[in-house]
């Protein structure tokens, strides 16, 4: 039996169609990046996990569709970036979801809860300029944001990334410039901080 590192990605979706164990190999090949995507999108770790999870899920429910997919990584991006998407419009509606008025009569508001705690040690200068830089990630555009993900922290082609969120390359190009452009806005003021405190110390 040809050893299974080798199959591509469309011959293991191949034999998935008839033995789904072989799933298994996808998921140790894309989780990790799927992981990073979709938790750079969301901004949250136990969503991010619970994203990925359920598009494995659903490749399994939808075997039927294996033996004619000719990217798999494009359509796996394409599942998690549209569930990472749904997530983002609930999570929307629940920020401001009223839950009935209070005793004052006024009316509360139900915030979902977002971790945002820091592992431990995160608190050196290092970690800080990448929490900087993943703040302002996040504050991009929903549209910026996935296409510079895709294209920066995926290293995916402009065409394949123009499959995933289904638009034109040209498109796709225009909202990578324009999120970087934003990012480097954003980001200016840190990094002449960072260069002046290392001329500092030089």
């Amino acid at each position: 039996m040809r050893d299974t590192e080798k199959l591509t990605d469309r011959e293991v979706l191949q034999k998935a169609a008839e033995d789904q164990g072989y799933l298994s190999i996808l998921v140790q090949r894309y989780r990790i990046p799927l992981y990073n995507f979709v938790f750079r999108f969301v901004g949250d770790r136990e969503t991010a996990e619970d994203v990925v999870q359920e598009t494995f899920l659903r490749c399994l429910r939808h075997s039927h569709q294996f033996p004619v997919i000719e990217q798999v990584s494009t359509w796996l991006y394409t599942i998690a970036g549209n569930l990472a998407k749904t997530e983002l419009r609930r999570r929307k509606r629940w920020h401001w979801l009223p839950i009935g008025p209070s005793e004052e009569g006024e009316r509360s508001t139900f915030y979902e809860p977002i971790d945002k705690g820091r592992l431990p040690g995160e608190q050196t200068d290092t970690h800080q300029v990448r929490d900087a830089v993943v703040d302002a990630i996040n504050k991009l555009p929903d549209d910026f944001r996935e296409a510079v993900l895709l294209r920066d922290l995926n290293g995916l082609s402009y065409g394949d990334i123009g499959k995933i969120i289904n638009c034109p390359v040209g498109t796709v190009k225009s909202r990578v410039n324009r999120g970087r452009l934003r990012l480097q806005k954003t980001l200016r003021n840190l990094a002449e901080e960072v260069i002046g405190t290392l001329s500092a110390t030089a």
